[in-house]
């Protein structure tokens, strides 16, 4: 799974390098739309596995509620420092309280 990761973030890159190397006239509203899409795909992806997974396999411990809890506060359009401290604290206290 890393293996595929790892080439995908090197397409991912390499499809942004041209971006910036091929001429704007070259690149059409449909390939833009594509290249915003398969970045933010490649984010979320990563996100997931790294909230619900570890060696051993699928974990679901406090990671899971506190990148749900920054989800509903960026969906309402907070400041992205408030969310990352939400989203610490309610990872924390559930920690604290042993899950």
């Amino acid at each position: 799974m890393t293996l595929t990761v790892v080439i995908a973030s090197a397409l991912v890159f390499s499809w942004k390098l041209l971006g910036y190397l091929i001429p704007q006239r070259f690149i059409t509203v449909g390939v833009q739309r594509f290249s915003e899409r398969v970045t933010v795909a490649l984010l979320a992806a990563l996100v997931g596995i790294q909230t619900i997974s570890s060696a051993d396999g699928l974990v679901l411990d406090a990671r899971v509620p506190a990148v749900i809890v920054a989800a509903v506060l960026l969906m309402l359009r907070l400041p992205f420092i408030v969310v990352i401290i939400a989203a610490a604290l309610v990872a924390a206290g559930l920690r604290a309280l042993g899950f």
